[in-house]
């Protein structure tokens, strides 16, 4: 029986940067290939500056590789044009970053459906608040539905990141640092509620993080050094 085709699959992608003063430019990734499956975790792990933050945005479209290939459902992110790209993004990979990203002047509610502004038509958007409401519920902050993010810990910011990442129901989810910036309980429940989400919506989830008790909660470790990818025992 033949095995389901990845859902992201990078081959022998390469990042290079050119870099002033400097004749020659800098590889922070040399021909990284990965295959991601649907629904699965994985976590990647290396020192600072290694390259892992290019690789996730590489991974979701927010930036193109030098060489090699992206592949999400078989498609070719190469050949989409930023429009096309931008359309990726929005219906098909939720990302959280170690800083939230919320609007201030908006309520919880108000910020996580941002991401469904983008579709034209009204009937994209059938769900999202009754959607967004369910999520928030789900992850605690039912009660918060109209607060602003200047009322929330920092533990309760990154759930309601959580939350937008996933309002257009991705199939991709792309972590770097999530926890970083939290205290160590609100790191744990944070870890605990991304693998939750994943199994439970069976979106995969890719995770960027120096944090080892983190990273090995996740069902495949990976660990980039010196430009290239090697599974970790």
């Amino acid at each position: 029986m033949a095995l389901p085709a990845p859902l992201l699959q990078l081959a022998n992608v390469t990042r290079r940067y050119d870099t002033p003063g400097r004749s020659e430019s800098l590889t922070v990734l040399n021909e990284v290939s990965l295959e991601v499956a649907v629904g699965e975790s994985l976590a990647i792990i290396g020192p600072s500056g290694s390259g892992k933050s290019t690789l996730l945005q590489i991974a979701g479209a927010l930036d193109r590789p030098s060489s090699g290939s992206v592949l999400l459902n078989g498609r070719d992110l190469g050949a989409l044009d930023e429009e096309e790209l931008a359309a990726v993004r929005n219906r098909q990979i939720g990302f959280v970053f170690q800083a939230h990203y919320l609007l201030p002047q908006c309520t919880v509610l108000e910020n996580v459906l941002v991401p469904t502004l983008a579709f034209r038509r009204s009937a994209a958007r059938d769900g999202a608040g009754e959607r967004a409401r369910h999520l928030l519920r789900r992850v605690g902050l039912g009660e918060r539905f109209a607060h602003r993010p200047g009322e929330l810990s920092g533990g309760e910011r990154q759930r309601v990141a959580v939350v937008r990442a996933l309002i257009n129901q991705p199939q991709l989810l792309l972590a770097d640092e999530p926890t970083g910036s939290l205290d160590d309980a609100a790191a744990r429940e944070l870890g605990q509620l991304l693998l939750e989400l994943n199994r439970e919506a069976g979106v995969a989830l890719m995770v960027v993080t120096h944090a080892l008790s983190l990273a090995r909660r996740m069902g495949r470790m990976l660990e980039l050094k010196g430009g290239r990818l090697a599974a970790v025992s």
